[in-house]
């Protein structure tokens, strides 16, 4: 199995065991790949908009000034301040490509109590819905669906959208749980990603105490995250390792108050989306070296402007470095634990949610 390695940092012919890329699929399932990029790339959208823009929008109406996040809070092993934010959006969203089987409910508590149905959702007392409800927009292709998901998000827990079973449906998606429980032991997570890396053979505990504690340590640095993380995003970092034992690709997403941004793991790897400020100086730079007017960079790029600076959304990719790979002689090797599993791989402005024409612009500020 050929992963690009541009995208995840993984050599040529180096193989993963829980999905299968474009060229190995049916052309059934080739369509079904498509479609759920398809789908994907819009829920992307959203969750920007939802995440970032959506929660300036809130520290504003309060006139509170919005706690930008620092470049250094984006390098690899960071740690983000353990401060939470009353106006920053929360949320834990998976995205699955497939359906996930039954036999995973113990640690993926999905079951019909939490199923969005409507008598489910009017018996939450979180929510409020009119006896209008209309059940189709559930479904992802619905017109309605992103009202639906923007009511939900504030739930606890998580929502879980995956593909709806049945031969005349089977490539439609809706979201069909909320309060979704992530279950799964940490340690197990940890031990089962020293054993995919050959760091361990069996147990998490084989090599004593202190080894298994460096393990789980390493855990989180695989997933962008200090050990100290709160609950949610180590919720979704579990969640992540636990859907490689389903045959599929999938994509969670999370965002903390503490962490002001949006949090994206998927077979591509682990991304991080934030709101930065630039000064006109930059903005010129960014413009000019990508052929770009100041006024068509500032109309398609710029969320707001803040004073004298502008505000654009920042986005920094992750790449697995050699430590985070399985060997190449397939034996078992000693964990160093001050070597880095994770490195900045790539670092671009976005544009804002809904603009078609224009690509992320590359922008290296990390480590100036």
């Amino acid at each position: 199995m050929i992963i690009r390695p541009c995208l995840l940092g993984i050599r040529e012919g180096e193989k993963l065991a829980f999905w299968s890329v474009r060229e190995e699929l049916s052309q059934a399932n080739k369509l079904r790949r498509s479609y759920y990029e398809l789908l994907r790339d819009e829920l992307d959208q959203f969750m920007v908009g939802y995440t970032l823009i959506d929660s300036y929008k809130n520290f504003l109406n309060k006139n509170i000034p919005y706690p930008f996040v620092e470049k250094r809070e984006l390098k690899p092993r960071a740690r983000i301040p353990d401060l939470e934010y009353e106006c920053q959006n929360t949320f834990l969203v998976i995205f699955l490509e497939d359906t996930i089987p039954a036999a995973h409910k113990k640690y993926i508590r999905f079951f019909d109590v939490n199923k969005s149905t409507k008598t489910n959702l009017l018996r939450s007392k979180t929510l409020r819905l009119s006896d209008d409800f209309d059940r189709n927009q559930k479904y992802i292709d619905s017109v309605h669906f992103y009202d639906f998901i923007r009511m939900l998000l504030p739930v606890d827990y998580a929502l879980l959208i995956q593909r709806t079973p049945g031969i005349k449906t089977r490539n439609r998606y809706n979201l069909s749980h909320f309060h979704v429980k992530i279950d799964w032991p940490i340690a197990d997570a940890a031990e089962a990603l020293a054993q995919s890396l050959r760091y361990i053979s069996k147990d998490l505990y084989e090599k004593g105490d202190k080894y298994a504690e460096d393990i789980q340590k390493k855990f989180f640095e695989y997933y962008g995250l200090h050990v100290t993380a709160g609950g949610r995003r180590t919720a979704a970092i579990v969640a992540a390792q636990y859907l490689k034992k389903i045959p599929c690709i999938s994509t969670v997403y999370v965002g903390s108050s503490e962490s002001r941004a949006l949090m994206r793991i998927s077979e591509r790897g682990v991304s991080r989306s934030v709101l930065m400020k630039f000064t006109d100086e930059e903005l010129h730079q960014i413009s000019e070296a990508n052929s770009l007017t100041p006024k068509t960079f500032k109309k398609n790029y710029m969320v707001t402007r803040e004073g004298n600076k502008g505000v654009f959304i920042f986005q920094t990719t992750y790449l697995y470095t050699n430590h985070s790979r399985p060997p190449d002689d397939g034996k078992l090797h000693e964990l160093n634990p001050d070597l880095y599993w994770l490195r900045v791989g790539a670092q671009h402005i976005i544009p804002k949610p809904g603009v078609w024409k224009y690509p992320p612009l590359p922008f290296n500020i990390i480590y100036t």
